[in-house]
């Protein structure tokens, strides 16, 4: 195990109708939610038999949820509010957090069911010779990032939730001078046609 690693699990509260709106229309609100949540406890499940030394729940809106409560307690995770900004904002000021006190910091989203420890173990591992690893998503996006010193330049002005995001952030990390390591893509789960990534079972359509 790399030593000295934060995780972080990016995450919005699993709430009918808030969470997943975009497979509202295939699944309804319900059902999208409760897919959100169970995605979520996958994720917090995978970060901690990574086993590294901090795993932070970094919630939305708040972290007074008493889900959020329940999954962080279970797993193990302090729970952390994500606080203002847009989603760059966040993600850098929870990195930057992490980075105060550990050598390095990983953050995921909850959306990706094929994140798991032995992936997540290898990106900790990328950063004993590079600045930064990412995990590309396959809708152009990027499921994980990892940094051993803040970089803000790779959050700042970014065209979030677009097929840009990932070779936005190339750009980025290429005029910031970073080395950066990239594991294979992998598929997030946002829309209806990505409901084919799920494990058998895991969603019943509406």
């Amino acid at each position: 195990m790399t030593p000295h690693t934060a995780l972080i699990v990016f995450a919005k509260a699993p709430v009918a109708g808030q969470a997943k709106t975009r497979l509202i229309p295939a699944l309804g609100a319900a059902e999208a939610a409760a897919l959100a949540e169970r995605l979520l406890a996958h994720a917090l499940g995978a970060a901690a038999a990574a086993g590294f030394d901090t795993l932070e729940l970094c919630a939305t809106p708040d972290g007074g949820d008493a889900l959020l409560q329940r999954l962080a307690r279970q797993h193990g995770a302090r729970l952390a509010a994500q606080g203002d900004g847009d989603l760059g904002a966040r993600m850098q000021r929870a990195l930057a957090r992490a980075l105060q006190a550990h050598g390095r910091a990983l953050l995921m989203g909850s959306d990706v069911p094929a994140l798991d420890a032995p992936r997540l173990r290898q990106a900790a591992a990328a950063l004993d010779a590079h600045d930064a690893v990412f995990v590309p998503a396959l809708d152009g996006g990027y499921a994980l990032v990892g940094l051993r010193r803040p970089e803000p330049r790779l959050f700042e002005g970014m065209n979030w939730s677009t097929p840009q995001v990932m070779a936005q952030t190339r750009e980025r990390a290429m005029a910031a001078g970073l080395r950066w390591a990239e594991l294979p893509a992998l598929a997030d789960i946002d829309t209806p046609a990505d409901l084919v990534h799920l494990p058998a079972g895991w969603c019943r359509p509406a």
